[in-house]
């Protein structure tokens, strides 16, 4: 059995080939029970430990992902999510590798948030907004540029220190993008054609009437059922897809707060990744139309991200 290391994951990866492989998973049979997590003490009741244990199949691999996340950790000087993927073969059931599953979400979770922007933001677009500083932050960037004419790309973070961190990561990477730090996401907010929020925060980061006809929004950084980072105003009157139907209606609060309150129908939720990906769903109808895709993360990306990186070393 492969251990494959952080620093392995990191050198093997880019979008250009990790984007069409876990399209490839979504676009073919698979098997994906819900995943469980498991709230741990510590923490608020806003932002508490969690443990969680995410399972998945496909035609040539089994997998499963265990990770923690403990919302406090940067504050010890930690990384918020630790993480794991062991992987076995399909025929056989023989394990064949154990991937460092923290540097792969970072990767996945991005591959997976831009993957679902190529069908559903304009393709015109080539201008982002992102909200968040951590570790995830440059990837989202990263990730949104690899298929859409980005030229411009504004930060907005509590922490202008980590925000400036950001953006040398984004321009190390992509020196040909315009990287702005901006202090106050309003003054850009209205003008921006896709807007990412990668965040810790339990509240919503900004209110509907900010954005422009055409926006794309993409989701990420919350999985409680209590918390949520856009308004229902915002979903409400968005093109909604899900990365999973089963995991967001059991854990996403961009989905369930509205819901509870009556403000959509489930229906509202017009279709999940796979359903994108196979073209039963359209992620957008017109130019002119708000749409909103919500990420918790989902084992099939995971299993597919890790078999990637097995197969690329082999």
């Amino acid at each position: 059995m492969k251990i494959i290391s952080a620093e392995d994951v990191g050198h093997i990866l880019s979008f250009d080939t990790l984007i069409p492989s876990i399209k490839a998973a979504f676009s073919d049979d698979f098997g994906m029970p819900q995943r469980q997590m498991y709230p741990l003490p510590g923490g608020t009741s806003d932002k508490h430990d969690t443990f969680a244990v995410l399972p998945a199949w496909t035609k040539d691999v089994l997998g499963v992902k265990s990770f923690t996340h403990y919302p406090e950790n940067p504050d010890k000087g930690l990384l918020t999510v630790a993480a794991q993927v062991l992987l076995f073969d399909r025929k056989t059931g023989s394990p064949i590798a154990l991937v460092d599953g923290t540097s792969l979400t970072y990767w996945r979770t991005a591959a997976v948030s831009a993957l679902a922007a190529s069908y559903m933001a304009r393709e015109d677009a080539s201008s982002l907004l992102l909200f968040g500083t951590g570790e995830l932050a440059p990837y989202m960037a990263l990730a949104h540029a690899s298929v859409r004419p980005i030229t411009t790309i504004y930060i907005h973070g509590r922490s202008v220190e980590k925000a400036l961190r950001t953006q040398q990561a984004i321009l190390a990477a992509r020196p040909d993008i315009d990287v702005q730090v901006c202090a106050d996401y309003k003054d850009v907010i209205t003008g921006v054609d896709i807007v990412s929020c990668a965040t810790g925060s339990p509240t919503p980061l900004f209110k509907s009437i900010s954005l422009a006809a055409g926006t794309h929004i993409d989701l990420v950084g919350n999985h409680h059922k209590t918390c949520r980072e856009c308004d229902s105003a915002t979903v409400k009157m968005s093109r909604v897809i899900v990365d999973s139907y089963l995991n967001v209606f059991n854990e996403a609060g961009e989905i369930l707060i509205p819901l509870e309150e009556g403000t959509i129908e489930k229906d509202h939720v017009k279709g999940e990744l796979a359903e994108l990906c196979v073209g039963k769903v359209k992620g957008r109808l017109n130019n002119s139309q708000t749409t909103l895709f919500k990420s918790v993360g989902t084992a099939l990306a995971d299993v597919a991200s890790a078999y990637h990186v097995y197969r690329s070393i082999q």
